[in-house]
């Protein structure tokens, strides 16, 4: 009986751990992380050519990770590493009817995430309450002032990670109001814009 006992124990430990272990190495996957790194590359060759942007933070957002994961990435350029992540909603528009499966537009109108490198402007106060401006510097972006596509937070967007996809925005990279926070202390301490770069 002990050594039922002893091996229940041992085994249930081994799961648990496995479990917890499981889910702390897989937060952002491998993949992930080397589709960031091109990225991150490419932020920093253009910041090598144009250095008016801010050159020690940028944020990244990934559209390929589900909404309900974080996907919204804080990035120290000068460490290489990401110093914070939260949640971040996508367009309504961008839904196929087919979960995983975005896409991405950026036209007035379409409700749509649009793709592309983005510089955080002044903010201001909207519907939403703070909000901060974005231009877009790519094709694939460059109605987002027209489009009125801003950081915002909202209510109905969860602080935690969840196991469903989150509500929609209108086009913005809408985020939790407790992450806006954190967000805009890096936003309204910066002498220079910072980059925001969204991706799929």
């Amino acid at each position: 009986m002990k050594i039922l006992s002893l091996f229940l124990f041992l085994t249930v430990g081994v799961f648990t751990g496995a479990k917890h272990y499981y889910k702390k190495e897989t937060a952002i996957s491998t993949l992930e992380v080397e589709r960031m790194n091109l990225r991150v590359n490419e932020i920093k060759n253009m910041m090598s050519i144009d250095s008016k942007y801010n050159t020690k933070i940028a944020f990244f957002v990934d559209m390929s990770i589900p909404s309900g994961k974080n996907r919204f990435f804080v990035y120290d350029l000068v460490n290489s590493k990401i110093i914070d992540q939260g949640l971040v909603a996508h367009g309504s528009g961008s839904e196929t009817g087919v979960k995983g499966n975005l896409r991405f537009s950026n036209t007035p109108n379409s409700n749509c995430t649009a793709l592309g490198r983005y510089v955080i402007q002044k903010c201001y106060k909207g519907i939403f309450g703070k909000a901060y401006k974005l231009n877009g510097l790519d094709e694939t972006n460059n109605n987002a002032l027209k489009r009125a596509i801003v950081l915002h937070y909202y209510s109905a967007v969860p602080y935690e990670e969840q196991d469903y996809y989150i509500s929609n925005s209108h086009g913005c990279p809408m985020v939790n109001e407790q992450f806006f926070k954190r967000l805009e202390k890096y936003i309204d301490c910066s002498k220079s814009n910072i980059i925001l770069d969204v991706y799929y």
